[in-house]
């Protein structure tokens, strides 16, 4: 099924045509007028979770869609997958609070073509837009260099040694929600999955960072989440 749709009614012919998905909609509204006020692109389309996202994708044919990680009820590197799956061709870039480290190399496995903060300013995210829509990786200098030692070396980069780093992207995702206070059944019901299946989570999560119960979980996702808040 094609993504593109030049003539689609309505819509500036000759412009990127730019879906923004975040749920915080200052930024939204912010991010919006930037890209609106260039030249040669335009927004589209907005959404604050993955259901409404991958709806517009399908409807408004957008040439690049912009997703931040953490979305309303829902993650943004799961979009990421669910589009590219139907949608292969669609350039995806990430725009994220959260710490490239952690968060970039999960991206681009799951289809996106960069990464960026939402700290850099608004020139580099303009960059990084019209970069991938040309189908070239977008990524900071410190994350391009990490990742070829990374290939230089055969696997993981000397020097890091975060456990966190060997969480499924699934697992990641239940870690920060524990540490963002919710509940197991909290959890389940925002992810669409059993108790049973959050508390089989838990264990694993509990088993690779070596944590000897849900009180360090807690404590130590708690920390994790706050720690990168205020990184």
């Amino acid at each position: 099924m094609s993504i593109t749709n030049k003539n689609q009614t309505g819509l500036r012919k000759g412009k990127i045509k730019v879906l923004l998905v975040d749920d915080h909609p200052i930024l939204r509204k912010g991010l919006g007028q930037l890209i609106n006020h260039e030249s040669d692109m335009m927004i589209c389309g907005e959404a604050e979770d993955s259901p409404k996202a991958f709806e517009l994708v399908g409807t408004l044919s957008p040439d690049v869609m912009v997703v931040d990680v953490s979305l309303k009820g829902g993650n943004g590197i799961e979009l990421i997958k669910n589009v590219k799956a139907r949608y292969p061709e669609l350039p995806i870039l990430v725009l994220s609070m959260h710490d490239e480290s952690l968060y970039a190399e999960r991206a681009l496995r799951a289809g996106s073509l960069g990464y960026i903060m939402k700290e850099e300013a608004i020139e580099q995210v303009l960059v990084a837009i019209r970069r991938v829509i040309t189908g070239e990786i977008f990524l900071s200098d410190k994350m391009k260099s990490r990742m070829l030692q990374q290939l230089a070396s055969g696997g993981r980069a000397k020097g890091i040694s975060n456990p966190i780093e060997n969480l499924t992207d699934r697992e990641l995702e239940v870690f920060r929600m524990i540490g963002e206070g919710r509940s197991t059944r909290q959890i389940a019901g925002e992810l669409h999955l059993s108790v049973r299946t959050v508390e089989a989570y838990r264990e694993y999560i509990k088993g690779k960072l070596n944590l000897k119960n849900s009180t360090e979980l807690v404590q130590h996702a708690f920390h994790w989440v706050h720690h990168e808040a205020a990184a």
